[in-house]
């Protein structure tokens, strides 16, 4: 009964968490853990966004990551979601985003602009036949897929291969034009290969098409497919800086609040769903952003307020309570943060050292007075050092690193239960190691001047 009010009650029929696997991919014992909480906060499907860690097999096989899930792994989400009621559209990128198939030697050859592995040439035969053989890849281990997502977002430099720029001379011709005609054909092979299967594209390209190029092009194609219909896409962590680290749920919230609105104003039959984007790097190139436990609590918030129809002091105790949450901040970083909900101990611990390690280590080397005046730069390459200054700062230097030791070990625990090591790698190199070698430098740095000093 509970769940049958839950429907009803928000405009989207569809609440796809979208999990970015391009970028710190989880563990399938963390997604166990995690899909029963997307569940109860309101979410009923995923959208999946496979990248490299998809098992490709043949021609293909140079696309997987090292850590790539296997073949019975994907089953093992698939059957995970069907038991949380959450409906699965994979997403693969056909156009735009392809850095992770044509950086690869065996596939440069179709790349838009050779010097640039972002963009795929839409004219060669051989692109379309890859991310045929891709989709068909993908869509062979999932059982009864309704929509099959071809991303197309982003496709920066179309128009500047040498290819196309000459079919660009031709005055029919345009970039608009070429960017429709690959998506199109892209979604036909789709549909001839797999009938009951419904494409879904991003739309960024398509924002600035005139009406009259999309309507020769693509609406009836479309409209035939069945393709009438809507998704919205909004965002509940990964869109407010390449290398953030912690979530500012208000910002997430502001946008799930504006999607209600223009849901509301939207005809019901056109409205598809929602898809709550969780980016966990910009490009496949860039560093990682939010890590998905610490945008759990936006995410939670941005699926009550979809559900409940806006934000409320009632849904603001849902959050707390289902994430075992004592307090929740929407318009600052929550700084005391703690929960209960799977992987609550990594958003602490890394709130823990967004917070206070760099400054902790930089109120150290940059403002104590003893340090600057006493064991600056000069002093440490020269080995030089006052035995009683050395006093005033060494229990400080030495205790500080010892805590931070000590978090260290239990992020990377914790980091370990969700995560592959490459992940934690990662994380840690951007995040704790220049901080804390700087520590450990001068401590190493003291002792050797202690040292020359005996």
């Amino acid at each position: 009964m509970e769940e049958n009010k839950m429907m009803v009650s928000s405009p989207f029929g569809l609440r796809l968490v979208h999990l970015d696997l391009k970028g710190a991919p989880p563990k399938v014992s963390y997604l166990a853990e995690i899909f029963p909480l997307f569940r109860t906060l309101g979410a009923n499907g995923l959208l999946i966004e496979y990248e490299d860690m998809f098992p490709y097999e043949g021609e293909l096989k140079p696309l997987r990551a090292e850590h790539a899930y296997s073949a019975s792994e994907i089953k093992e989400i698939l059957n995970l979601a069907k038991l949380h009621k959450l409906e699965v559209i994979p997403l693969v990128q056909t156009f735009g985003h392809m850095e992770f198939v044509l950086k690869h030697q065996e596939f440069s050859h179709l790349r838009e602009v050779e010097m640039f592995p972002n963009a795929l040439n839409p004219h060669k035969e051989e692109s379309l036949m890859l991310v045929s053989a891709m989709i068909d890849q993908v869509v062979a281990l999932h059982d009864g897929l309704r929509w099959f997502h071809i991303g197309s977002d982003e496709v920066y430099y179309l128009g500047e291969g040498e290819e196309s720029k000459q079919w660009l001379q031709k005055e029919e011709n345009s970039t608009e034009k070429l960017c429709l005609s690959h998506m199109k054909a892209v979604a036909s092979c789709m549909v001839s290969s797999h009938p009951v299967v419904k494409p879904i594209v991003w739309d960024d390209m398509l924002r600035g098409v005139s009406e009259e190029t999309l309507a020769v092009l693509l609406v009836e194609k479309y409209r035939k497919c069945g393709f009438p219909k809507l998704w919205f896409a909004s965002a509940f962590k990964g869109a407010t800086g390449a290398n953030q680290s912690l979530t500012l749920i208000g910002h997430h919230l502001k946008n799930h609040l504006q999607w209600l609105k223009v849901a509301n104003s939207t005809p019901a039959d056109m409205l598809q769903g929602i898809a709550l984007t969780g980016w966990q790097r910009y490009d496949h190139f860039s560093v990682l952003c939010e890590l998905l436990p610490v945008g759990i609590p936006s995410l939670a918030v941005c699926l009550q307020a979809l559900q409940n129809g806006g934000y409320s002091e009632k849904v603001k105790e849902n959050v707390e309570k289902q994430l075992g949450l004592s307090s929740l901040e929407i318009d600052t970083f929550m700084s005391e943060s703690s929960g209960t909900f799977p992987g609550s101990d990594v958003f602490t611990l890394v709130t823990q050292v967004c917070f206070y390690l760099k400054p902790s280590v930089d109120e150290l080397l940059e403002r104590n007075r003893y340090v600057t005046g006493w064991f600056s730069p000069y002093h440490r390459k020269r080995k030089i050092v006052h035995p009683i200054m050395m006093h005033h700062f060494q229990p400080d230097a030495l205790s500080l690193l010892d805590k931070w030791n000590a978090v260290m070990q239990e992020l990377q625990a914790a980091l370990k239960r969700v995560f592959y090591m490459c992940t934690l790698e990662e994380w840690m190199e951007e995040n704790v190691h220049p901080s804390l070698h700087k520590l450990q430098e001068v401590v190493d740095d003291l002792d050797k001047a202690i040292q020359a000093q005996s």
